[in-house]
């Protein structure tokens, strides 16, 4: 059995979905059920008599070393992947103490007990055994237009308190790792989308507030660049890194397609008017509202994946264009789903966020 943590977030619940359909290897999911995690993303797991003998959920903090004891010694996983983080920029600079805690201190907590857990294993036991700890490109910082792809070797320069917690995550893996002699694996993606993913995100809030007829919020001019990545293709790729990824490395996972935010509204725009047509035939696009910028908003991110290409043989599946559009398509048939993660708390933070900061 391999451990999942933050399996009930947006690309956890993709990567169990995708574990579980293309491995026989049984997975535990370990949350915390904050705000962003929800078991409705897994609810046809736990409906499917055979998919459900493979799968196990556990409530719980990846801080709290007595319940990872408990359950490394029960389970005696082959691999643990470490998705539970704070994820939301705007989030960690309205209040970083919850990004400290969780990125930093709780996973500190994780490898602490991961620690003493490989210590124990047998020699064969520790050269099968893997932890893969999911990053982000944010930790490398800012680009330029004519600047190149980050790449594995670029030097970190988080510019938020979210990228900033992360980059220190990454660098207690990599301490782990040459002091310790864990066997870590470290990836750092693009900007992932796709279904099941929280509607306080830039894609899945634009289709939902077209379709309510409210304001598509998009910060300062709508130039900031970003490199799109289909979660499945990023699940695929986590896949291969944990398979014969080389212990102690690090993988930049992106999708190779750049796009600026104006780009991608006007694209979700397009494509709802195609397939949820407004009633009043005016295209979604007149909807578009500019807001006041980010604090420290990085202009643009790019992943050179070229390391993962060359050493794996993995390449994004998904353009921009065909997955965006699978994106809207899964939106538009799952209402039920957005509807009900979107809580008072979604709605006051969206309340708080957004209003009155039209420019």
């Amino acid at each position: 059995m391999i451990i999942v943590t933050g399996g009930a977030g947006f690309i956890g619940s993709n990567f169990i979905h995708d574990w579980l359909r293309a491995n026989h290897e049984p997975v535990l999911n370990l949350d915390k059920l904050t705000y962003a995690g929800n078991l409705k993303s897994l609810a046809n797991i736990e409906a499917d008599e055979a998919l459900k003998l493979r799968y196990r959920f556990v409530r719980g903090d990846i801080g709290d070393r007595t319940l990872l004891a408990t359950l490394l010694a029960e389970i005696k996983p082959t691999a643990m992947i470490n998705f539970a983080a704070e994820s939301h920029v705007d989030r960690s600079i309205a209040g970083a103490d919850e990004f400290i805690q969780t990125n930093i201190v709780s996973t500190f907590n994780l490898l602490e007990e991961v620690r003493a857990y490989f210590s124990q294993l047998s020699a064969s036991e520790k050269s099968a055994f893997r932890f893969l700890h999911i990053s982000t490109d944010e930790v490398y910082g800012s680009l330029s237009e004519a600047d190149a792809a980050f790449t594995e070797r670029h030097q970190y320069a988080p510019n938020s308190p979210y990228s900033a917690s992360k980059a220190a995550s990454d660098h207690l893996v990599r301490a782990y790792h040459h002091t310790y002699g864990l066997p870590t694996l470290t990836t750092h993606c693009s900007n992932n989308y796709g279904p099941y993913h929280f509607p306080e995100k830039l894609i899945p809030l634009v289709i939902q507030n077209a379709l309510h007829g409210k304001p598509l919020p998009v910060y300062g001019d709508g130039q900031n660049i970003r490199d799109w990545l289909y979660v499945a293709d990023h699940c695929a790729a986590i896949r291969a890194v944990l398979a014969n990824g080389r212990v102690g490395e690090t993988y930049n996972i992106g999708g190779r397609n750049e796009r600026t935010n104006m780009e991608v509204v006007n694209t979700i725009c397009a494509l709802l008017d195609e397939l949820k047509p407004r009633p009043d035939g005016q295209s979604y696009i007149t909807q578009i509202s500019f807001v006041k910028d980010r604090p420290g908003h990085d202009r643009r991110y790019a992943i050179d994946a070229s390391k993962l290409e060359s050493e794996l043989g993995w390449r994004a599946h998904e353009t921009f264009e065909t997955g965006i559009r699978k994106t809207v398509s899964w939106y538009l048939a799952n209402q039920a789903w957005v509807e009900s993660i979107s809580s008072g708390e979604y709605q006051t933070w969206m309340r708080a966020q957004y209003e009155n900061a039209a420019s």
